[in-house]
């Protein structure tokens, strides 16, 4: 298959790797630091999703009663059909934002912020949070995460992106299966473990459970990948951290999403406050209501700094 600049799988495959070899050495010569394992990692982490049709949406237990009751933002059901993609098997960690901050010198637009102290001086060494730089990144809003995966865009020619909240959806559920958490079972089973009162998690103590669900106020996670992945090898879609979309939010989407890779509005709702599209609320401690299933979606001010994400990749063929 080719595609569209005129190269097969393999031929897009071979140029995105040279172009990654060159974008590394120009970075490590900018930067003293090669961003090249950071963007190669990020192409051997992507787990190739094959497309099909689905029901996007909350499809209910068994006995038709939905499992979001909190809110009608999951319903209707419509049937859907997705393209074959790629998308990352972990979220973005705290190692990899902080060599993109480095890489493109962002680190001076966050001085002295609440962020910064927080996040981004040196985030591996924080004596509270031991191994924290692999643990799940939150930007401090919404862009950084889009230009995280742009920036893996122009390292690699590979398109990189922000999932659809659809791609999001049909990749969590294990393509479209009618599961209500994203785990290996299908069921949530949480670590509840929280080290008090300073609110870490001691690495000596292993996970328990499938998932991790604590309030956004709670910073501390476990690194990606501490618990057992979904059917097709995805990790932490429930739980650990919510998750940044492409999609501008609209309550009463799935109403008139097309049935071809359906995409949120073009537009915000309101240009004042703008909000984009958020999944996984069990990451954000969401458990009531069915707040914390696959089905869950909310709108989340593109300021919030409390969100993490991972990258897609818009190719019908598998990138490795």
């Amino acid at each position: 298959m080719l595609s569209s600049n005129g190269l097969n799988g393999s031929g897009l495959i071979l140029v995105s790797l040279m172009m990654v070899a060159c974008a590394g050495s120009k970075a490590s010569s900018r930067q003293g630091e090669s961003a090249e394992p950071t963007v190669q990692r990020a192409i051997r982490n992507q787990v190739f999703v094959e497309g099909g049709s689905f029901k996007l949406g909350d499809v209910g237990h068994p006995n038709g009663s939905p499992y979001v009751v909190l809110t009608d933002h999951a319903r209707p059901v419509v049937e859907v059909s997705i393209d074959s993609y790629s998308i990352s098997k972990y979220e973005v960690t705290w190692e990899d934002i902080h060599v993109y901050y480095e890489n493109l010198g962002r680190f001076s637009l966050y001085e002295g912020s609440g962020y910064d102290e927080k996040f981004i001086v040196e985030p591996s060494e924080d004596p509270l949070s031991p191994y924290f730089y692999l643990k799940p990144a939150r930007t401090p809003n919404y862009y950084e995460a889009e230009g995280y995966c742009a920036w893996l865009s122009d390292q690699t020619g590979l398109p990189f992106a922000l999932p659809t909240e659809a791609q999001w959806e049909y990749a969590a559920r294990s393509r479209g299966k009618k599961v209500p958490y994203a785990t290996d079972t299908g069921e949530a089973n949480p670590d509840t473990y929280l080290q008090r009162p300073r609110q870490y998690i001691d690495p000596s103590i292993p996970p328990s459970g499938n998932m991790l669900s604590h309030d956004f106020t709670v910073m501390e996670r476990r690194p990606v990948g501490s618990y057992p992945p979904n059917s097709i090898g995805i990790y932490d879609m429930t739980g650990n951290v919510a998750e940044w979309t492409r999609d501008w939010f609209k309550p009463d989407f799935y109403a008139e999403a097309k049935f071809d890779n359906p995409r949120g509005p073009k537009n915000p709702l309101d240009p004042e406050k703008p909000k984009k599209t958020v999944r996984d609320w069990a990451g954000m401690g969401g458990s009531f209501g069915g707040g914390g299933t696959v089905f869950a979606r909310s709108g989340g001010s593109v300021d919030s700094g409390s969100i993490g994400f991972r990258c897609v990749v818009n190719h019908p063929e598998p990138i490795n």
